[in-house]
């Protein structure tokens, strides 16, 4: 499929039409890079799973992948610093609200703020489609993940027991209520 995109109605566009965002130089980054964003293209799976394993003990499959990207409320934000990847995020965008699926970062650039940078792009869609709600579920261990969620004014709202079918671990639900726009 080369740099197809699947977008969020089962069709899939070139990559020609998905013109990458670029975001200014943030004070993160020591050498001056700058990150662009786009969807998800299927060329890009391969990169995306080695994050994805790297970042997970029990990672999705690309399989997995596959099906949430053709699912028709399903989006995701690639970052890329060089034309690398080094991040993404997958959220569902509901009636009303966005739920966050997925967010990892390659190794090799992690605690540069690039969580941050693609959190900021979901919270900017929100906005864009008027959702007052931004939910998802976070390993109760992964307290360095919660602390980020936190800085960007997510509460915690209840826990989910056994919500990882992999290892039986608790998830803790966090919410950001968006201000509506009156």
């Amino acid at each position: 499929m080369g740099s197809e995109v699947i977008d969020s109605e089962l069709k899939v566009k070139s990559g020609s039409e998905n013109k990458p965002q670029v975001d200014g130089v943030c004070g993160f980054f020591a050498s001056g890079e700058s990150v662009s964003f786009r969807p998800i293209a299927t060329a890009d799976l391969d990169e995306v799973m080695v994050i994805e394993r790297t970042s997970f003990r029990f990672p999705w499959s690309s399989g997995f992948f596959l099906q949430e990207l053709q699912v028709a409320c399903a989006r995701s934000i690639l970052a890329e610093i060089d034309g690398q990847i080094v991040g993404y995020v997958l959220f569902w965008l509901l009636p009303g609200a966005i739920d966050i699926h997925n967010i990892a970062v390659h190794v090799d650039y992690r605690r540069r703020g690039i969580a941050r940078l693609l959190l900021n792009k979901v919270l900017a869609e929100a906005r864009n489609q008027s959702a007052v709600r931004v939910m998802l579920e976070v390993r109760r261990s992964n307290w360095q993940a919660q602390k980020l969620y936190q800085s960007l004014g997510f509460l915690a709202t209840g826990v989910r027991k056994g919500y990882y079918s992999d290892d039986g671990e608790d998830a803790v639900a966090m919410t950001l209520d968006l201000p509506s726009e009156t």
